[in-house]
């Protein structure tokens, strides 16, 4: 990951507690490890959405949260895409591709190359669950992050479809040198996407 990820956090939830330390500079990461590791709960400290963590949460050199400062998760540029997608129910997949201000070339080629371009005037209550998953990856790209982070984007898709979009995804973050952490179960998407590997086991991140 070109100027590096750095995380040194802990949190309490119930009899669950997460301590993780983790330093990489590798652009292409996966999270890996057992349901209910914490691994989506590292992602949702990543993005800014869980602010109950306590330490500290660098990227790129930049602090995005320590003892003194939160940055919010508009200001980190980071796109996130969480397992159930979180589309705006009142938008059309065309406007909720554009939501971060694509313009509509950019929509349409990205449309294309997710194969949704015929989903453009349908509502999120219209689609399939693998559908919504492709809309939302196609708005985070679109909103040029600085860092990508995938909760199990493939999930709800049939095998052909899902080697075929890990594929996409893989050249389109190698295309942009855009930094992504991906969790997934499935290894083929691992294999695909990420340059290394961490596990997480019992609220602690290692090296696989």
């Amino acid at each position: 990951m070109a100027d590096g990820v750095d995380v040194e956090v802990a949190l309490s939830l119930g009899a669950f507690r997460l301590a993780v330390a983790w330093r990489t500079h590798t652009r292409s990461v996966a999270l890996v490890g057992p349901s209910g590791s914490g691994k989506s709960t590292v992602l949702r400290i990543l993005a800014g959405v869980e602010r109950r963590a306590r330490g500290h949460v660098r990227f790129a050199g930049t602090a995005w949260q320590d003892a003194a400062t939160f940055v919010s998760p508009h200001a980190r540029g980071v796109g996130w895409v969480p397992q159930d997608g979180w589309l705006f129910p009142h938008l059309s997949v065309r406007g909720n591709l554009a939501y971060a201000g694509a313009g509509a070339t950019d929509v349409a080629a990205m449309a294309d190359r997710l194969g949704i371009a015929a989903l453009l005037d349908r509502r999120p209550r219209h689609l399939s669950g693998g559908e919504r998953q492709r809309v939302a990856l196609g708005r985070a790209l679109l909103a040029r992050p600085r860092l990508l982070l995938l909760d199990e984007p493939f999930a709800a898709l049939d095998e052909p479809l899902r080697a075929r979009l890990a594929s996409d995804v893989a050249a389109l973050t190698r295309e942009r040198s855009l930094p992504v952490i991906v969790v997934s179960h499935h290894a083929a998407d691992v294999e695909t996407l990420a340059e290394e590997r961490w596990r997480l086991v019992d609220g602690t991140l290692k090296r696989d």
